[in-house]
């Protein structure tokens, strides 16, 4: 039988209304390929026809098949996406378009494109999840002639990206079969050396202990039948990949593995899953804590089977899965096994799925592809715990998951707005790593923000987005809130109080900018000068101005000029003059930032020290770092703290302490320092000797009349030999 007839009688056997449409798409395909051929020497038209045959047998609707079997005509023939549409309608036509590779865009090989198409990709399956299944078989077939390619480097990047991201999708629809050997085939290429190490082991295994799969599945059988409990028993040696990646998760050998093969046990109805469980567990020991019911919970991705891990025949170690026949085929073809078919339309909408809709959701707020990819690859991760709200709802999340990621699962403004958590009714750091059971409880507060300090901890690709997204909101209006006071002080400089948006019109044409807040933005952060600006709108008065400096540099010498308007900086900073700019309201690690060299704090005489992409750094002006800025006075400029400072606010200041050494002196370092209101936040002992030790200590105060009374008291204190402000 030839290979048009014999996929046209496999698709028939299911659904016979296709017949037609999978014929013409067939002929249609072969002509447009011709004699096109694959890089590893095979006819390229061999290629869409395998995809179509991986389809068929999961029994997927005519217009998918069709879409396999045309998926490349469109890149990589002369046929245009008109003539699909023509010929095949718009269905076809669609998802053919949503699976095209893209590789049109004309872009050279790398992150960007790979990120671009995968936005493309996603945005397609959102509308019809059979893109997806047409990608994945696309995937399947490309991985298992993989070998064929010439070039190692290329073969192990496209692996890598199969195990990132196409494996993980068809985990995600609950194509485990799918995706166990996506990622056996990804292996291959990304680690041959440990995969044929897995190998040898199960060959060497194998003929030790014989037909072991057998004797224990036989086993199995006749436990169950003298139950009376009618069962299929599958055995099988769980893949290499699945093997290495339990070695490196647990760091264990070879070896110490215990659960090498495992069994399904395949039961007619739900019902008899519990009873197959009960007999089961009355014929051999359980392993405690290896016990898991997806039954009663089922996995996000719809998966429902019971696992338990036993000391069964031969005193083995087994793992037994137990599931219906109905359970098993959505288990080893997910969102297949309910096709459109057979069940209308409605199938056929990816944004049916929690994760896609997630997704979605990144996609609109991310700012690249690339950070896109970066973040669908958090949200595609594996390893899941699973936590409960208090209302019962299933929240499932990457392991290493915290308190904060769930808020962001839960929705977006609870993550935005969350101060704290309870798990299992503790009060425990949002920072906490969640549990397989956990019930979570997330505590809100309307004043809350998004903290920049979560980004560090957090795991999913969801919560991130939101939390970088909320960064690059803040450090826009950070810029542009510090460019506007940059340009007034520049401006009042030349005797022009109150300059107004549009008289900024010269600088946005000399400066090529957009808008007068993209300026604001750009002086802010130190890529463009105030100086720079104010010599584009009012370019006689500046020259004065330059002509003048210059003048005094030529007069004195270059070096003179320029350490004379760094004392002069020197001299009136920290003053709070009328042309000082205030940065009050400018939250630190955006648009300005406290040098942990000096550690300035409110009362401080300070000086600002722009730099390009960070905006300003804040030194008290007797810092010695700052005489590395002595060539560069434009980079000087004068700011200074409110005199209605928020009180609230805490700055960090670094004091050098030498206490007695004797019971109880470090006890009353920290009793005088809470006393005073103060915090300590870090400690370091850094000498030693029989009668002192030396220690550096970080200590959060409000201002440096805070710091001034917390050093006054410690100095009073006969522990404490000595203690000053550290300014390095």
């Amino acid at each position: 039988m030839n290979r048009q007839q014999e996929l046209i009688e496999r698709v028939r056997g299911y659904d016979p209304a296709a017949e037609s449409l999978v014929r013409r798409a067939y002929q249609f395909s072969m002509k447009a390929h011709g004699s096109q051929l694959r890089k590893s020497g095979e006819v390229y038209f061999a290629h869409p026809v395998e995809v179509a045959s991986i389809l068929a047998d999961m029994k997927l609707d005519g217009a998918s098949i069709a879409t396999a079997l045309l998926h490349d005509v469109v890149e990589d023939t002369l046929a245009t996406h008109d003539e699909i549409e023509r010929d095949f309608g718009v269905e076809v036509a669609r998802l053919v378009d949503g699976v095209t590779k893209l590789s049109q865009l004309e872009m050279p090989e790398g992150a960007k494109p790979q990120a671009e198409n995968w936005r493309k990709l996603f945005l397609a399956m959102s509308n019809d999840i059979r893109v997806l299944l047409v990608k994945l078989a696309d995937r399947l077939h490309n991985m298992q002639t993989l070998a064929g390619h010439g070039d190692p480097e290329k073969r192990r990047r496209i692996a890598q990206e199969t195990m990132d991201i196409y494996a993980p999708l068809a985990e995600r629809i609950g194509m485990q079969d799918l995706k166990e050997q996506l990622e056996d085939l990804a292996f291959a290429h990304v680690n041959p050396d440990a995969r044929d190490s897995v190998l040898a082991r199960l060959r060497y295994l194998r003929a030790r202990s014989g037909d072991l799969v057998g004797r224990i599945t036989s086993q199995l059988r006749l436990t169950l039948s003298q139950a009376g409990i009618e069962a299929e028993v599958q055995g099988r040696e769980k893949r290499p990949w699945s093997i290495f990646q339990k070695m490196e998760r647990d760091s264990i050998s070879f070896e110490q593995l215990s659960d090498i093969v495992a069994f399904r046990v395949i039961v007619p109805a739900r019902e008899d899953c519990y009873r197959a469980l009960g007999v089961v567990h009355g014929a051999f020991q359980m392993v405690p804590q290896r016990f898991k019911d997806y039954i009663s919970t089922p996995k996000p991705n719809g998966y429902r089977s019971i696992h338990t891990t036993v000391i069964g025949p031969e005193k083995h170690r087994i793992e037994i899965q137990i599931r219906s026949r109905d359970m098993h085929n959505e288990a080893e073809l997910g969102v297949a096994a309910h096709w459109v078919y057979k069940q209308g339309a409605s199938g056929v909408d990816g944004t049916q799925y929690r994760w896609v809709r997630e997704l979605l959701e990144i996609l609109d707020h991310a700012e690249s592809p690339e950070e896109f990819l970066e973040n669908t690859r958090l949200e595609m991760f594996q390893d899941q715990v699973f936590c409960f709200s208090p209302g019962g709802r299933l929240i499932a999340l990457p392991r290493g998951a915290t308190a904060v990621d769930f808020a962001y699962a839960v929705h977006t403004d609870i993550g935005d707005t969350t101060v704290g958590a309870k798990v299992n009714g503790r009060i425990v750091p949002l920072r906490t790593q969640l549990k397989n059971g956990d019930q979570v409880e997330i505590i809100r507060s309307g004043a809350q923000t998004p903290q920049l300090s979560w980004e560090s901890f957090v795991v999913t690709g969801r919560a991130r987005a939101a939390i970088r997204r909320f960064r690059a909101k803040q450090e826009h209006q950070q810029y542009a809130q510090l460019g506007r006071a940059m340009l007034t002080k520049a401006f009042a400089e030349l005797g022009h109080e109150g300059v107004k948006d549009e008289a900024l019109a010269p600088a946005l044409k000399a400066l090529r900018q957009k808008t007068v807040d993209d300026l604001l933005v750009v002086v802010g952060d130190g890529h463009v000068t105030a100086r720079a600006v104010v010599e584009a709108v009012l370019p006689g008065e500046a020259v004065k101005a330059r002509e003048a400096r210059e003048a005094a540099r030529k007069k004195d010498g270059d070096g003179k000029a320029e350490g004379r308007e760094v004392r002069a900086v020197r001299k009136k900073s920290g003053k709070g003059g009328d042309h000082a700019i205030p940065i009050r309201g400018l939250i630190p690690g955006m648009a300005v930032h406290f040098g942990t060299c000096c550690h300035p704090l409110p009362g401080d005489r300070i000086v600002g020290i722009v730099s390009a992409g960070k905006g300003v750094t804040i030194h008290t002006i007797d810092c010695e770092t700052l005489e590395s800025f002595a060539e560069s006075p434009e980079r000087w400029i004068d700011v200074a703290w409110e005199a209605d400072a928020n009180v609230d606010e805490v700055h960090t200041a670094r004091l050098r302490t030498v206490l007695a050494n004797q019971p109880g002196a470090l006890s009353t370092l920290s009793t005088v320092i809470a006393r005073n209101n103060g915090n300590i936040s870090n400690l370091m002992i850094t000498d030693r000797n029989p009668d002192f030790f030396e220690m550096r200590v970080d200590v959060e105060v409000r201002d440096l009349q805070h710091l001034t009374n917390i050093i006054a008291a410690l100095r009073i204190d006969p522990a404490i030999s000595s203690v000053e402000r550290l300014r390095g």
